[in-house]
């Protein structure tokens, strides 16, 4: 069996939505200690919908393939759906990861949701 899905080594090999967006509305920054991932989320926001998401990740295999696939799942959404966003169903859209890599998803979420709570601070609006 392999260690990882294909969706998880697609998602590493050809990373969706990388980079940096330089008059985003929303930037979401988070990082695990232990392991040292770093990821970065930039949210471009019109009519309360994610019109444009970038990220920018330093980390494992597991760590890119989760920033790129949670940045999918959001684009184009409203942020009360964006808000919602957890971990396993990043991890479920992946087609699942190892247990001892399931930060790596939760990461994303906790970027998202920073990103989400960066605008809520700029705009004082509710993302909820």
């Amino acid at each position: 069996m392999a260690l990882y899905s294909e969706k998880v080594m697609d998602h590493f090999r050809n990373p969706r939505n990388v980079g940096v967006i330089e008059d985003a509305d929303a930037v979401g920054e988070v990082g695990n200690a232990k392991c040292g991932d770093i990821m970065k989320m930039y949210l471009k926001i019109d009519n309360d919908t994610v019109s444009d998401v970038k990220f920018e990740t330093f980390g494992c295999g597991s760590a890119i393939a989760s920033s790129s696939m949670a940045t999918e799942l959001i684009k184009g959404k409203p942020l009360s759906e964006v808000r919602k966003l957890t971990n396993k169903a990043v991890a479920e859209a992946l087609d699942g990861l190892p247990d001892y890599k399931m930060h790596c998803s939760v990461l994303a979420e906790e970027a998202i949701h920073a990103a989400l709570d960066d605008y809520e601070s700029r705009t004082g609006k509710k993302t909820e």
